[in-house]
């Protein structure tokens, strides 16, 4: 396809006419389209198709209605008939009414070409541009961030299930693909074991028995990849997508030695981040947060938080449900600087912020990163007055630390975690704890032959930490944190408008494409509300809870 640009001379006389009589108080449609015009140009994604060959849907029409299709929750077929029938649909996009429309097949080539061009945020970052010339968004101010779980468009598979599934989708590929070299591999046990789904119900009764099974699945499993990788074997056999799945699960799920095949168990296993969680979504991983665990994603959402301003959907971060929060805010600071849009203030919970990001965001970005830190622990199991660390008395250049008791430490050394975070490391002697007589309200680390210890970070980030520490004890800051409750509104939002919380695609690309899209229908829809003037929703409250309120 090559992309010829389409001409937007504004909206065709008789379709406005239509519209604007079946529709005397206008739609979400005709607002936006007759308060912001034209939201997509062509040439914005002219990167993503060729110079020359068939003339190609107008790009900036699919991108538009891809967005209304997530602002409706529709499939790709009800948004392509929408667009037949919709009048209104027609008005927003500058359509004739007797337009043809176009095959629901060419939305999933459009997502496509986002994708392989590297463009999935580009339909956000215009519709924020137009916002931002029209002074609805401007940088600095406040914004505030949090993050939900998303789960996978497979199903969720216990470690048997995996190995099985694995196992039978490989298999169905090559029964597809090369029937007569199958045929002369397995025979009818194969058949009975793997023809059917694999469901826990099918499993055989018994641990020991279950075990065997999954032994057999094993050997199995390795047949197979010995009979492929034999040298008379098709070559291409090994490029079969399931094969190369099938490959490194068993890599990742058992051994293989002389003394047979079994099962990989506790630290044996790769961690959950490099291990495979389904064979038919090889980016989706398990994870867990508060008792609760999914197979799938997280997508972290930042929105501006103005009274002035509507709220709008800055950024979108989507990534496998095993990255922790903090692992995310440098990113999501890096992203809102490329669109311009960096806040003052970015208002998050605790598990976006450390000592070290509080500094970044204030030294790279100019932001303040407001959140709270973690409280010190060193006597969380042991209740009752005790001395934290904001007691002990430091002195940088001299490298020591001086306890409540007047005692000096006795040793300082510099280290760093596995993540490679620097610390230092200090120590007092053995002779000064033993005998001291405020030991049980002490810090309780203690480290071979010396008596107790103190973990330091590097000294900016130790005195922004105590400082965040004593700073968010304040009824003051404890308002001003009180705005980053709203965000969970917009998640609320999202899950209930666009059904973010379940993702229709496979794979991390495809899903952050949908979270982006999914963010940009909030945006209408948000803008829509601001030009109608309908207040903000209000916090859903119970029967039962009014009665407690009143009483």
């Amino acid at each position: 396809m090559s992309l010829e640009s389409r001409d937007d001379h504004g909206v065709p006389e008789l379709t406005a006419r239509v519209v604007r009589a079946s529709f005397p108080k206008g739609t979400l449609a005709v607002r936006i389209r007759e308060a912001i015009g034209p939201l997509f140009v062509d040439e914005a994604f002219a990167e993503a198709f060729p110079a020359r060959g068939r003339p190609a849907i107008s790009p900036g029409a699919l991108a538009l209605v891809s967005v209304l299709q997530y602002a409706e929750g529709l499939s790709d077929r009800q948004a392509a008939d929408q667009v037949r029938a919709r009048m209104d649909w027609r008005f927003l996009l500058g359509l004739e009414l007797d337009d043809p429309g176009f095959d629901f097949s060419v939305l999933g080539d459009f997502r496509t070409r986002l994708i392989e061009h590297g463009m999935e945020e580009r339909i956000l970052t215009l519709v924020l541009a137009r916002c931002s010339a029209l002074g609805l968004l401007r940088s600095g101010g406040r914004q505030r961030t949090d993050s939900t779980h998303v789960l996978a468009a497979v199903r969720t598979l216990n470690r048997m299930e995996f190995v099985g599934e694995s196992l039978r989708a490989a298999l169905e590929a090559l029964a597809a693909a090369a029937p007569q070299w199958l045929a002369a591999l397995v025979d009818g046990g194969w058949v009975e074991r793997y023809g059917a789904r694999i469901d826990s119900y099918r499993f055989p009764k018994g641990d020991n028995v279950r075990q065997e099974w999954a032994g057999q699945v094993g050997r199995d499993g390795f047949t197979v990849l010995e009979a492929i990788d034999a040298p008379h074997a098709p070559q291409w056999l090994r490029e079969v997508p399931a094969v190369q799945v099938l490959r490194r699960a068993w890599a990742e799920q058992y051994h293989r030695d002389d003394e047979g095949v079994r099962w990989r168990e506790g630290k044996d296993l790769p961690p959950g981040r490099d291990r495979l969680a389904s064979p038919y979504d090889t980016d989706a991983r398990y994870s867990t947060k508060r008792g609760m665990g999914w197979c799938g994603y997280k997508t972290h959402l930042s929105e501006t938080c103005e009274p002035d301003a509507p709220h709008l959907i800055t950024h979108v971060a989507t990534t496998d449900a095993t990255v922790a929060d903090t692992e995310t805010t440098d990113r999501i600071h890096q992203g809102l600087a490329a669109r311009e849009l960096l806040p003052g203030e970015h208002d998050v919970d605790a598990g976006y912020v450390t000592a070290a990001h509080i500094l970044t965001a204030r030294d790279e970005h100019g932001i303040e990163l407001l959140g709270p830190v973690g409280p010190d622990t060193h006597h969380d199991n042991h209740p009752g007055e005790h001395f934290n660390q904001s007691t002990f008395s430091i002195d940088w250049q001299a490298r020591t630390v001086t306890c409540p008791q007047g005692k000096i430490s006795a040793s300082w050394s510099n280290q760093r975690k596995s993540s490679g975070t620097p610390l230092a490391r200090v120590h007092f002697t053995a002779q000064d704890c033993v005998s001291c007589p405020v030991r049980e309200k002490c810090t309780t680390a203690t480290n071979g032959k010396w008596g107790r210890s103190l973990t330091l970070l590097p000294r900016d980030q130790q005195e922004v930490l105590e400082a965040r520490r004593r700073e968010q004890l304040t009824d003051e800051w404890k308002q001003r944190y009180d705005t980053r409750a709203g965000v969970e509104g917009t998640i609320s939002q999202a899950v209930r408008r666009t059904r973010i919380r379940r993702t229709r695609y496979t794979g991390l690309a495809r899903t952050s494409l949908g979270h982006v899209l999914a963010a940009t229908a909030i945006n209408i829809i948000r803008l829509d509300a601001w030009l109608t003037e309908t207040p903000l929703g209000k916090t859903r409250t119970s029967h039962l809870a009014r009665l407690e309120l009143a009483a």
